[in-house]
């Protein structure tokens, strides 16, 4: 089973790991893409107002680019002790057991625009880089979506089995899903008091934070998606197909605090 989580744009500083190594990263298919954008950002962070108009920074963010500018030589940490940010809390790696670790580095990626796919316990740099940034000001460079999309999909498409898609849309374009029974997308929807179900904005990072560390917790070694299903419904989750039933799409549905509407409650279970 693989999750697909994205990233944040907010990322812990210092780390006590050796500077970027490619070749200590998953999936090394994606080296050559990976040398390529790092070779781009750090060459963009040695201008730093070009810097700062590419990568759509304010003014009290200007020291991203010297993160940037780093990167070659910068510490780094596991992936999921790098990012922060309300799914990353949620998710809470810093309290795994070893064994949890274990299954985490297993199955567990994010998808960086720096790095492409990279896994759970790789060792990355704090960086700053969006889906959207643009590595140059000249009009007909290549986006990071041009970049990373062939390679990153070639790399999906070479996983076998299950695959939960918790990226949002501009992060699951830098690699999209492949067309296959057992890769599904899957979308956060609330229920209020009155059971009406809406969609999720902030909130649904939180949820896809909890769902992570459940499915670590249980060891994420299922084999299929009506094994998944089966596990979600005796554990109380409401993981679902989408209205389709194509089974393309699963849907999480989670109910809101009362009182508070659009804040979930601390457990998914229902």
């Amino acid at each position: 089973m693989l999750i697909l989580l994205p990233p944040s744009e907010t990322k812990r500083d210092g780390g006590a790991g050796s500077p970027l190594a490619l070749d200590r990263l998953r999936f090394p298919a994606l080296n050559p893409v990976r040398r390529e954008v790092v070779d781009a950002v750090v060459a963009l962070a040695a201008d730093p107002d070009a810097a700062v108009r590419a990568l759509k920074l304010g003014p009290k963010q200007a020291g991203e680019v010297d993160r940037n500018r780093a990167i070659p030589t910068s510490p780094t940490m596991r992936a999921l002790e790098r990012y922060t940010g309300v799914l990353y809390d949620a998710l809470d790696a810093g309290s795994f057991s070893g064994t949890e670790w274990t299954v985490a580095a297993e199955s567990v990626a994010v998808q960086s625009a720096l790095l492409g796919l990279v896994g759970a316990a790789d060792p990355v740099p704090a960086y700053r880089l969006s889906f959207d940034s643009r590595l140059s000001l000249i009009r007909g460079a290549p986006s990071l979506k041009k970049r990373w999309a062939a390679a990153g999909a070639q790399a999906l498409a070479e996983r076998d089995g299950l695959v939960l898609d918790l990226r949002s849309e501009g992060y699951a374009a830098l690699a999209p899903l492949p067309d296959r029974e057992g890769a599904h997308y899957v979308r956060v929807l609330a229920r209020d008091e009155s059971g009406h179900v809406r969609a999720l904005n902030h909130f649904n990072k939180q949820a896809k934070g909890l769902l992570t560390r459940a499915l670590i917790e249980a060891g994420a070694a299922f084999a299929s998606t009506e094994e998944l299903l089966a596990w979600a419904e005796a554990e109380g989750y409401e993981l679902r197909p989408a209205g389709d039933r194509t089974m393309r799409d699963l849907e999480l549905v989670v109910p809101e605090v009362r009182g508070e509407p659009g804040r979930l409650m601390a457990s998914l279970r229902v």
